[in-house]
């Protein structure tokens, strides 16, 4: 009977070890890629509406303004959000319960991000986590539609 070291046990757990893991982590990152092509193809990572086959952007975001309204940490909040080819123009606060110290101060903050990058993929404002998260799903509701 021939025997074995510690050492050699050691060796072989180590080796199927790192098979699992570098196993494991090939799959993992295969599946991220599967799902961003997949999201991709099927064009849920964009951010704004961009007109229809038949019309042009402009017939659709000339001066156009739509409401939209979410939860936020104290109540809904509703805005109006003006478009004009595809860009945000305005971002107006039609009804909100939020604080004024924290609350309002996150979305006057979050009013001009959305505003200066176009989009409403933006972090929330520390402190006021609920109120941003609510602020941007009012906003994407509007710009998104019903």
């Amino acid at each position: 009977m021939e025997k074995h070291s510690c050492k050699t046990h050691f060796f072989t757990i180590y080796k199927g070890m790192k098979y699992l893991f570098f196993t494991r982590l090939f799959i993992a990152r295969l599946l991220i890629v599967a799902t961003l092509a997949v999201l991709t193809a099927a064009g849920a990572c964009t951010s704004l509406k961009t007109g229809d086959e038949t019309g042009s952007e402009e017939d659709v975001y000339e001066g156009a303004f739509y409401e939209g309204s979410a939860m936020g940490y104290r109540g809904i909040i509703r805005v109006r959000v003006g478009l004009d080819r595809g860009t945000i123009t305005d971002i107006t606060v039609l009804e909100s319960r939020e604080d004024w110290n924290v609350g309002e101060a996150a979305i006057e903050e979050l009013t001009d991000l959305a505003l200066m990058y176009n989009t409403t993929e933006l972090d929330a404002i520390s402190g006021a986590t609920e109120t941003s998260r609510g602020f941007l799903e009012a906003v994407e509701r509007a710009i998104m539609g019903p």
